[in-house]
């Protein structure tokens, strides 16, 4: 009997598309798959702020639940979603190739208000790392929680009387969702991994360890690594203001990384440039500048704060 591989997803429309993009992969690899649906724990409580629930892996907790217990044989994930230590028995079995890590402002009426740099502005997001970098460029802006999947957010920036609204490019351009009325926000550095996909597995499935491996993209499992390990050094989760993006050129990665303070008052920066074949441990390295330049007081702030 022919293996017909099982993929965990979350319900929401750019979850699904992200399963489905797995299961072309497969099937363009001969595999056959079929979907299997799964509530997250972020998807249930749509009104607390992420960074006040504060639980590693709230999207990606039921899946990998799912996984343990054979349930599934591979969960799809956004990668920024994924807590930098995966559970116990579960492994990496590929990432996809990156689309776009940026952030965009949607904005109501006009983004003429953030030429105003005094001025005041209420701006929405449930992100953490995006309401310390805004408040650290904007210290006069107010910032409104915002949750729910992409089409409700979108939602709830037409139904309130907010400015506008963060999102990732990636989500909103994966489901056609991109709105006319948005900017890139070239200044604002990404959550680690942003953008990229990451499919799961148990441990020592070779069967589906296998099958993943041909649409495995290594320049974006590379770069995604050097990110999660800057988060994992300073001991940041998803909901810890701390952004890194690496990106690769012409043998070299360069690296860009910061830490915020959740008001915004304090950002402290580090950056990189280190050849292809050396660049391993370039988050590690790069978080332990940011600790030594006064990085370890954010951290240790954030960390006292959640006790």
């Amino acid at each position: 009997m022919k293996n017909i591989i099982r993929i965990g997803t979350r319900e929401s429309q750019l979850a699904v598309w992200q399963a489905r993009t797995v299961q072309q992969l497969l099937g363009g690899e001969g595999y056959e798959s079929e979907l299997v649906y799964i509530k997250s724990e972020g998807d249930i409580d749509l009104q607390t702020p992420l960074y006040e629930i504060g639980v590693q892996g709230i999207f990606t907790r039921s899946l990998d639940i799912a996984l343990l217990n054979n349930k599934i044989d591979i969960a799809v994930h956004s990668m920024k979603d994924v807590p930098v230590q995966l559970a116990r028995g579960i492994v990496q079995a590929a990432v996809l190739k990156r689309a776009s890590y940026k952030d965009l402002l949607v904005y109501k009426e006009s983004a003429s208000f953030l030429d105003d740099l005094q001025g005041s502005a209420v701006i929405a997001t449930s992100s953490i790392r995006r309401k310390a970098q805004w408040l650290h460029r904007y210290p006069h802006h107010s910032i409104e929680n915002l949750r729910g999947n992409i089409n409700t957010r979108l939602q709830k920036v037409k139904d309130n009387s907010w400015h506008g609204a963060i999102f990732a490019a990636a989500g909103l351009e994966r489901i056609q969702l991109r709105p006319a009325n948005c900017i890139e926000l070239e200044w604002m550095l990404p959550a680690p991994a942003q953008g990229a996909i990451m499919v799961v597995c148990r441990e020592q499935d070779a069967f589906i360890t296998g099958a993943c491996t041909a649409f495995n993209d290594a320049g974006t499992a590379l770069c995604v690594q050097i990110e999660r390990d800057f988060l994992k050094t300073l001991l940041g989760g998803c909901s810890t203001p701390i952004s890194a993006l690496a990106e690769v050129f012409d043998n070299t990665i360069v690296f860009n990384g910061n830490i915020v303070s959740p008001d915004g008052v304090k950002k402290i920066d580090t950056s990189a440039t280190v050849p292809l074949h050396n660049a391993a441990d370039t988050g590690i390295l790069a978080a332990r500048e940011i600790l030594e330049k006064g990085g370890r007081e954010i951290t240790d702030s954030i960390h006292h704060a959640a006790k």
